[in-house]
């Protein structure tokens, strides 16, 4: 009886753990996973779920569309949008080679402070960030009309959607709506928060041309763009899937350790057995009716 009570309680007790850390953590995750993303999807159309190469199971960013992906940033994007966290040492080995990354990092002049604390301008090296297309906020919004062109660096990670949403806004222009009335330098499009964005359609068919030959359509430029901005969101997401990966195929190897040092390790409770021992002169006393 002592046995099976006990054991009736370390299996309710388990359970009831294994429950609460469950819940807790998919609480966690679903908290973590949405804290910091603009819902931007309350009245307006979804992004549809497009099947990009790095969201398979076993799949990888696709580098040959990322490298073009930042030719349409530095023809197109990088107009207004900034990648501030992105440093040319960040692309050699993925986008380009170290002496590309030189030469691009090369032709742009930085400004810097001399040895004596004097304002310079000094040509660029592999440690210097993508210089921003403005000085300072302020100049941003004078120049897009009042709206400040976000940087791009980690822009996927604060979207809902993702690259499904910046494709899908990237593609999705239109005529404005009969009824619908649009101040000047606003645009349409759907995907956008009440349909009025102030960036205009950026992306045409053969608007650039791709070192590689690639044609140059409006929806390869966005896939290739939004690629582009996956990797440098975040950089080590292939090395991440990987480990996720080993640590899902090691699981099964660990359930199985820790249920058998579970096992021996309440071995001696669960096989014990209770022996009492009659000390002459401590015998229960006999009922007077015997």
């Amino acid at each position: 009886m002592h046995r099976s009570t006990f054991g009736c309680c370390f299996r309710r007790t388990l359970a009831v753990g294994a429950g609460t850390v469950s819940i807790v953590g998919t609480g966690l995750l679903y908290a973590l996973e949405n804290a910091i993303k603009v819902e931007a999807f309350e009245h307006f159309p979804h992004p549809a779920s497009l099947p990009w190469d790095h969201k398979r199971v076993f799949g990888t960013i696709d580098m040959a569309s990322a490298r073009r992906g930042y030719e349409v940033y530095k023809q197109v994007c990088k107009a207004c949008h900034s990648m501030k966290w992105i440093a040319y040492r960040h692309l050699v080995g993925n986008i380009m080679t170290e002496e590309e990354a030189k030469a691009e990092a090369a032709a742009v002049t930085v400004p810097d402070i001399d040895e004596a604390g004097n304002a310079i301008e000094r040509q660029g090296d592999l440690n210097d960030h993508l210089l921003s297309p403005y000085p300072n906020i302020a100049a941003a919004k004078a120049a897009n009309g009042g709206a400040f062109p976000p940087d791009l660096s980690m822009l996927l990670l604060t979207r809902e959607g993702a690259e499904d949403y910046v494709f899908s806004l990237l593609t999705s222009y239109v005529d404005t709506p009969a009824g619908v009335k649009l101040d000047e330098g606003k645009h349409y499009n759907p995907y956008f928060p009440d349909g009025v964005i102030s960036m205009p359609q950026q992306l045409f068919d053969g608007g650039i041309e791709y070192k590689d030959g690639t044609l140059a359509t409006a929806s390869q430029q966005a896939k290739d763009v939004c690629t582009f901005m996956r990797w440098t969101a975040e950089p080590f997401y292939e090395k991440k899937k990987r480990m996720f990966l080993k640590s899902i195929l090691f699981l099964p190897l660990l359930t199985f350790v820790l249920l058998f040092g579970k096992r021996h390790a309440w071995t001696y409770i669960k096989g014990r057995k209770s022996m009492w021992k009659i000390v002459k002169g401590r015998e229960r006393p006999k009922s007077k009716s015997s």
